[in-house]
């Protein structure tokens, strides 16, 4: 079976971040209420990968987004949208025999017990992505290669897919996994698999609740006992905020890893982790926010705390980076929306704890002009 080849080098890569999955046409209900309820919907995207895409590329940096779509109306709109974010879609590829994936929800949360999702992804193109059909060269032509445990659930050669790309070998860039458990795409399957799969990665986004649905795994000091290869682990604890545990080593993974843009951000992984380095343990609180619609959120966190990664920021400015590229996604309806400008997230990321702990985020937070001690409400 085709793979990518051994020792494979991108000393020339112009890309900073590629991100690999399925994107789908989301439909939107224009009132709250039952599926059964709704009288119409809005077209939009979905897709946690494509929406990490999108989001590092509205803040500045060299996104692409790697995926399959169908050969038909759902998946022009798909790529033209993803294009239109600024993000490089070439190699995404166009699949004759399968249609696009589409999905429509309500407007609740997705905790809560009346949201609905009704998906239509099954034989989907992005299906069928396998390691006989993926443009390696694109694949890993990035500083950091971004993935989700949902492309593992689609099918047999996803999940083939995923454990290629993972697979170690030299020139391989920077492994980002963000695990993204979605019970309802692995019934009657087997989602220990994830923890796989994370363990293969080097820099993993968890959330507390996914760790004990899919692994019986209890607390972040636990996930990261059964994460220990991982360079860093960031473990989502909702709104007590985010834990990560970092144990760097020296010195570039390969001709990926410098820049002068990053400096020491994209670090090596051989030998980091908790079996053979203490970690450095760093908590950040969450921000409170006045949230429109959660659909979203995880997304706009690793795409903030990526953004912070590549640009060599210390590890509690990459969580608060996180923290409000949620909190910007978690003011507005739908997955997507512009980020805060670069000097004004840095300008509240730099505050101090007590500052930041103030700080309360409601719709319109994203404004240039809006200074600190504008946004803060409480």
């Amino acid at each position: 079976m085709p793979g990518p080849a051994a020792g494979t080098a991108h000393a020339a890569t112009t890309t900073d971040v590629v991100c690999l999955g399925e994107s789908m046409v989301t439909f939107l209900p224009s009132q709250p209420g039952r599926l059964a309820d709704v009288p119409s919907f809005g077209r939009g995207i979905g897709g946690a990968e494509s929406n990490v895409a999108c989001a590092l590329a509205a803040a500045g940096h060299r996104a692409a987004w790697v995926g399959r779509v169908g050969a038909d109306g759902f998946g022009d709109h798909l790529v033209e949208t993803i294009a239109g974010y600024g993000v490089d879609t070439s190699a995404v590829r166009r699949d004759p025999g399968r249609p696009t994936g589409i999905y429509f929800r309500t407007a609740t949360d997705r905790g809560a017990g009346a949201h609905e999702v009704a998906y239509y992804r099954a034989g989907s193109a992005a299906s069928a992505m396998s390691p006989s059909n993926v443009p390696y060269g694109e694949v890993f032509a990035g500083r950091i290669l971004h993935l989700s445990g949902i492309t593992a659930a689609l099918s047999g050669d996803c999940l083939a897919l995923l454990r290629e790309l993972t697979a170690e070998r030299p020139g391989r860039p920077l492994v980002s996994f963000d695990v993204n458990h979605r019970p309802h795409l692995w019934r009657g399957g087997d989602a220990s698999v994830l923890l796989e799969l994370a363990r293969r990665s080097d820099l993993v986004f968890v959330g507390e609740d996914e760790a004990e649905e899919a692994w019986g795994i209890e607390g972040a000091e636990a996930i990261r006992a059964a994460l220990p290869e991982p360079a860093v682990v960031v473990v989502k604890r909702g709104s007590a905020g985010a834990t990560v545990f970092s144990g760097l080593r020296p010195g570039p993974r390969s001709s990926n890893a410098g820049g002068a843009e990053s400096g020491p951000a994209l670090r090596s992984t051989e030998g980091a982790g908790a079996g053979n380095a203490p970690d450095t343990v760093t908590h950040v609180p969450a921000l409170h926010v006045d949230v429109v619609a959660a659909v979203g959120a995880g997304d706009a966190f690793a795409a903030g705390f990526l953004s912070a990664t590549l640009r060599g920021l210390p590890v509690r400015d990459r969580v608060r980076h996180g923290h409000l590229m949620a909190a910007a996604v978690l003011t507005v309806p739908g997955d997507l929306t512009e980020p805060p400008a670069r000097d004004h997230a840095d300008r509240l990321a730099a505050l101090d704890d007590g500052a930041w702990g103030r700080l309360r985020l409601g719709p319109g937070w994203t404004a240039a002009d809006r200074a600190p001690e504008e946004v803060r409400t409480s």
